[in-house]
């Protein structure tokens, strides 16, 4: 399968100025936590940045994470996905959007087997679906981060790799606000000896 026709499955990836490669988005609106928690208060998805700014501002970028959303679905999905994939050294999935099921992560495992050569990174929220596996599951070259759902939460007990938002930045340990707002030399966030990577509140 050559790239353009893996573009026709999948729909295209994303590229942010922040990251060192590409990533994968889908609908913020669409998160099976986030929707709840974006209701809430104090919690990480409130005001989300995922539900405002060029996410809103542009419809094609709705519209094509909508086109993503619903190739999930497709029997080509994981072969397509390792074709875009795999030319990237850094790869984060979830940019905007979350995991949508225990089989949508089952697919992001076999994408990630068949581009060994590649880092990922999976931030989720979804612990309902997170406690259907255990970390030896978990391909060795992605890092899923199980995020707390409040800021100035401690990271979560049940997993080894986490995330956290801190309300005072200077507090934080991701180095992006200090780097002109991009990741640079730091790879913590695919890094699974780095058991927590706290963020500043965006």
């Amino acid at each position: 399968m050559k790239v353009k026709e893996a573009k026709a499955v999948t729909g295209s990836l994303t590229r942010t100025s922040k990251m060192p490669g590409k990533s994968y988005s889908l609908p913020a609106w669409e998160c099976k936590t986030g929707a709840k928690l974006v209701k809430i208060p104090g919690s990480v998805c409130a005001g989300c940045y995922a539900l405002k700014g060029n996410y809103t501002r542009y419809p094609a970028i709705k519209r094509a994470q909508y086109v993503r959303l619903k190739a999930l679905a497709s029997p080509l999905w994981v072969q397509a996905m390792a074709v875009q994939v795999k030319s990237q050294k850094f790869f984060r999935w979830h940019d905007a959007g979350d995991l949508q099921s225990s089989d949508h992560l089952k697919k992001i495992f076999e994408v990630c087997k068949l581009t060994p050569e590649t880092s990922h990174w999976l931030p989720t929220r979804e612990a309902s679906i997170l406690k259907n596996f255990k970390p030896e599951d978990v391909p060795k070259n992605l890092t899923i981060r199980m995020s707390s759902h409040m800021i100035n939460q401690g990271p979560v007990k049940q997993w080894p790799w986490t995330s956290t938002v801190m309300s005072d930045g200077a507090q934080a340990s991701c180095p992006a606000p200090t780097q002109g707002g991009k990741c640079g030399d730091c790879r913590s966030c695919w890094d699974r000896a780095t058991p927590n990577v706290s963020y500043g509140k965006h």
